[in-house]
């Protein structure tokens, strides 16, 4: 037997509200998507002129992250990433066609050494999606180290 966690609304609006601040504060316009650990939308945001196309893409990054158990932009750094050409993974993108992203912006929340979740950023250049998302993270690990054990 093994103890599942799970996420509630209020754990992703948490995550949520970090990375919107986070956002702000860098001064770029995201859309934010919180998943479940099976990589279902809990919370999607679209911060107020955000890219109308961000929608699809945050969602697509907190999928993957949460199904493939890791950040989506290892996915493709240099020289190892598994999806770059000639490696292992090559053309993974193309299996869950319009769902599974190789590029930066989607990070697993991991709880008591399982994935629970994920958080999906778009919007911002890499390093702007990787600076929201590490709020999101960094708020998802202060939530969970302030939480009561039941």
């Amino acid at each position: 037997m093994q103890t599942i966690h799970r996420l509630t609304l209020e754990d992703a609006l948490v995550v949520l509200r970090a990375a919107e601040a986070e956002a702000e504060r860098i001064g770029v316009r995201q859309t934010i998507c919180v998943a479940d650990d099976g990589a279902h939308p809990i919370a999607l945001h679209r911060m107020t002129g955000a890219r109308l196309t961000g929608v699809e893409i945050a969602i697509a990054k907190a999928f993957t992250a949460a199904g493939h158990q890791r950040a989506t932009h290892l996915f493709n750094e240099a020289p190892n990433g598994p999806a770059l050409p000639g490696n292992e993974a090559f053309g993974i993108q193309h299996m869950h066609t319009g769902r599974f992203a190789v590029f930066v912006g989607g990070f697993p929340l991991v709880h008591d050494g399982q994935v629970v979740g994920a958080v999906g950023i778009s919007g911002g250049n890499g390093e702007q999606d990787k600076a929201v998302g590490a709020a999101a993270l960094s708020a998802f690990e202060e939530l969970v180290a302030d939480a009561v054990p039941a």
